[in-house]
């Protein structure tokens, strides 16, 4: 039986077919409540999305919504902080924020982050520090570290 956890993630023009299948693929490893799927963010089914993901597209909860915004003020309705995931001037360091559960993620475009209007609606932002010369992660390798920071936030939160 699969453990499902209070956090939300929302993928915000994710370009590449292949972060989004790996995405699903860490979602279910995680135990991700629910994946949003936004603007340009590929869905299933579609083959690339389908090599990466090995078969967590079918396992993992989604859905798609044109507007981000739209599923932010959905879930900010339902009790639900929104957090994104950004290097911006007023985010923390994801390793010392304090999350309060129910949370939503979210991350966007490769290139160019999570869009203005998006972050604007999020509660708080955090980034993930970067040590070497790249400023940062991929979007997919930032996915997989900051979703399972947050499930040991909440493992040890409930302990």
């Amino acid at each position: 039986m699969a453990h499902k956890y209070p956090i939300y993630v929302i993928l915000e023009n994710i370009r590449s077919l292949y972060n989004i299948g790996a995405m699903f693929r860490t979602s279910d490893g995680v135990g991700i409540e629910k994946v949003f799927l936004c603007g340009i963010t590929g869905q299933p089914p579609k083959a690339e999305i389908s090599k990466t993901a090995l078969g967590a597209e079918e396992s993992v909860d989604w859905e798609y919504e044109e507007e981000a915004c739209d599923v932010i003020d959905r879930l900010k309705g339902e009790g639900i902080s929104i957090i994104g995931v950004e290097l911006a001037d007023d985010a923390e360091n994801f390793w010392d924020f304090e999350a309060k559960f129910p949370v939503c993620l979210v991350f966007g475009h490769e290139v160019e982050g999570v869009s203005a209007e998006v972050l604007a609606k999020c509660d708080k932002k955090v980034f993930v520090p970067m040590n070497g010369l790249k400023e940062s992660l991929n979007v997919e390798a930032c996915f997989s570290t900051v979703t399972y920071e947050f499930l040991r936030k909440f493992l040890n939160a409930k302990n």
